[in-house]
């Protein structure tokens, strides 16, 4: 389950963490493009990691918004 969500017209973005070995947290976004019976999806990654799951949740979701601004 997505740790925040948010909707911009037919797209969705998941934002959440992964924790990795070696105790560190890594943001992820799942993109949903909302397109009747053939939604679309995509796994998009932070590209830097985080010491805790708060930065790292922090990063997600400046993913999330960046990908929605740029569609």
């Amino acid at each position: 389950m997505a740790a925040v969500k948010y909707t911009k017209g037919d797209r969705v973005a998941e934002a959440d963490i992964q924790q990795l070995p070696g105790g560190i947290f890594q943001g992820v976004v799942l993109m949903t493009y909302l397109r009747g019976e053939e939604d679309k999806q995509s796994l998009h990654t932070v590209a830097s990691v985080s010491d805790t799951p708060q930065e790292a949740l922090d990063e997600a979701k400046a993913l999330a918004h960046r990908i929605l601004a740029e569609e």
